[in-house]
Parts: C-alpha cells; structure tokens; sequence
C-alpha cells in the first residue's frame, strides 16, 4: 500500500482501526490515572503523567479533512481536566511532509495550549536507535501505537522496549499480507528474524511449507503472539480486518499488555467493534461481506461450545460466576456477556445449580440477570 494515497480518504477499515485504539486509549488513561492519584492519596512518589507514542503518526489529517488518530487522542487529552495536566504525547514520521502536515494540524487543534506538556513531533526513522533510546529509559505509563505501512521498523525488542515498563501496553499493525510473503522472502529475511526471533522465525518458514491459505495465517498470527507472550507481554489480543471482498485478510491489529485488567478492557472494546457474532459471541474481526454473506456465520454455535467447556472445566466446583470468567476466558473470544448467558442456559437446562436461584434474582430490561456474584456449582464428571 502506498502511503501517498492512504492519506486520501479515511476507509472504514481506518476509521474501526482508530475508534479502537481511541477507545482504549480513554478507558487505559483513566484506569492509570486513578491508581496513580490513590497512590498520591497514599503519600507515595510517583511520576503523575503519562504518555502516548506513534511512530508512525502520518500528517494528522486526511485529505478529505477527517481526522487521524493523533489528533483525537490530543482532542481527548484537552476534554480532560486530569489529562490536561498529565499526558505527554510524541509522534514520530520519516516522512517531512507528513511532520510538517502534523504540526500544523496540531497547532489548529482548538485548546492546544490546555495542554501542560506540548506535544512532541519528530522525524527519525525506526529502528535500533530508538529501540536503544526506549531500553534506557523508565517510562511513565506509555500507550505505545504502532502503524507502519508494511514491517520495517516492527520488532519484539521495539515493543518490549516500552511494554517492560510499568503501566505500559502497545497496540500494533500487524501487516499480514506482507509479512505471510516476506517469510519466504531471503531479502526481507532480517526485519522477519526481528519480528517473530531468529528461532521462531526459521520454526515458522519451515511450518508454512505445508500449510494451506487459512492455516499458513492461523500459523502466523499464533506465532507472533506466542512470541510476544515469551517476551513478558503476557496478554495478547488480536483483531482481524478482512478485505472489501471479505474473502481475504488484509491485516490484524494486536494488542500487548502485561494485565490482565488491560486485556479485559480490549477485549470488550474489541467484541463491540466486530462486525459478526453468532449466538452473541463477538468474532474480533471486521468483515465488510459480514452483512452479505449472513449464512455463512449461522452454523457455527460457539455459545453450546462455552457450556460444554464450563461442564468439563469446572466440574465439581462451586464458584462465583465473577471467578468463573476470570479463570477462563483468557486466550477465548468469549465476553463477559457470553459466560453469563452460557450459565443461565446451563441453569434452565438443570445442568448446575446457581445460588441465588432463578427465581430469587432480579430482572433487567425484563430478563433475569446474573450477577458476578451468583455461586455456580457445577455436578462432578461421570
């Protein structure tokens, strides 16, 4: 993809791609920001800002004038009093043009100046220095976002050298296409061995010789997050975008954190932005042909497959739906939602016994709920 023309228009694709790492970025800020002020409350030293970091932040503004990433993350910074006073911001592009576009756009933001920490836009290419530069440094908590056109400049040692840190989680573009043809590629072999390890990276060309379309990206995606999670980043969540034709992926967008609260957040964020679920299971994954193509997603029933998985897990146990879910769900594309409506189908069907009763719970919106805090016990295994 040429990135003369990307910045033409901004495509739906772009547009979910943003609302999710704005969406994150908002939900993050203020979970970090209100452990940060308990910690004051507490007397403790601690660092009160925080930051957010692009490398590759484009000029700020499509052509057809909607707004990129960098400038709704400012706009969310200046709509905040507690931000206001604590978020710095550096954006990073190789390109001149684009660093002079961003400033401009930047200094046009009403409330710029609102800002305690002005923000920060320069012109480095990716790479060693700054992996070097982000490795000697404690960072403040850090939203680090990574966008580049195809792979250069993306590594596990880019991400670690952020994600280490307290407080610190990354979002990253994972060019799939790209990266599927540069694994068999010997000119492209060193930004490869960066990104999935020398060892991984070998393992990987060796699997995909075999493998069929749907395997060979079921086998790359794995290994990337199995790699991240080896690295320290031990929740990873990724989110497929599908092309216009719905028949091919064009890329993921991967998310790295080292708590679990993290990847709770995105994973809800994620399930509301994708464009397909069966039986209310989110499919994280945007799929422009979703709504042509509804009978191809009617046969999968993930829901009956969370009830079976719930018998045999917890089989003879007695706990709170709450426990339940945050034993479980990690690695699964199941939501919160999805782990109470599997435990009252499993209930109606008398398959467990839930503690208070159906019909001593309340109802909402005129079905009965159930709450984190209902006691499940589940009957032994046969």
């Amino acid at each position: 993809m040429s990135n003369t023309s990307f910045f033409d228009e901004q495509k739906e694709q772009s547009l979910i791609k943003a609302r999710i790492v704005e969406k994150y970025f908002w939900a993050w800020s203020q979970v970090i920001i209100g452990t940060i002020k308990r910690l004051e409350s507490e007397g403790r030293e601690v660092d009160s800002r925080i930051a957010y970091i692009d490398l590759f932040a484009g000029p700020g503004r499509y052509k057809d004038g909607s707004k990129s990433t960098p400038i709704k993350v400012l706009e969310t910074g200046i709509s905040n009093p507690d931000m206001q006073n604590r978020l710095m911001t550096v954006f990073n592009d190789v390109d001149l043009e684009n660093v002079s576009s961003l400033h401009e756009a930047i200094n046009l933001i009403s409330g710029i100046e609102d800002l305690k920490y002005k923000p920060q836009v320069i012109n480095h290419e990716v790479g060693e220095n700054i992996v070097k530069i982000f490795n000697e440094l404690k960072l403040v908590p850090t939203l680090f976002f990574v966008d580049p056109w195809g792979y250069k400049g993306l590594s596990l040692k880019l991400i670690n050298s952020v994600v280490k840190n307290w407080g610190c989680d990354c979002i990253f573009f994972f060019n799939y296409n790209r990266i599927n043809m540069g694994l068999g590629n010997a000119a492209v072999e060193e930004h490869m061995n960066a990104l999935f390890g020398e060892i991984r990276a070998d393992q990987v060309r060796e699997q995909l010789k075999m493998l069929k379309p749907q395997e060979r990206e079921l086998t790359v995606v794995e290994a990337i997050c199995e790699a991240l999670k080896e690295m320290g980043g031990e929740y990873v969540l990724p989110f497929r975008f599908k092309h216009e034709n719905g028949n091919r992926t064009s890329h993921h967008l991967i998310f790295v954190s080292k708590h679990v609260k993290g990847y709770t957040i995105m994973k809800d964020i994620m399930a509301k932005e994708s464009s397909e679920q069966s039986q209310g299971v989110p499919s994280f994954e945007y799929n422009p042909a979703t709504s042509r193509q509804p009978l191809l997603f009617e046969f999968y029933r993930p829901l009956d497959d969370l009830e079976e998985m719930l018998l045999n897990t917890f089989a003879g146990l007695t706990m709170t739906m709450q426990d339940i879910y945050n034993h479980h769900h990690v690695g699964k594309r199941y939501i919160s939602k999805n782990y109470k409506d599997a435990l009252k189908n499993l209930e109606a069907k008398g398959n467990i016994i839930a503690d208070p009763p159906v019909n001593k719970r309340r109802k909402h919106k005129g079905e009965i709920t159930f709450a984190e805090s209902v006691k499940v016990t589940f009957p032994p295994k046969h």
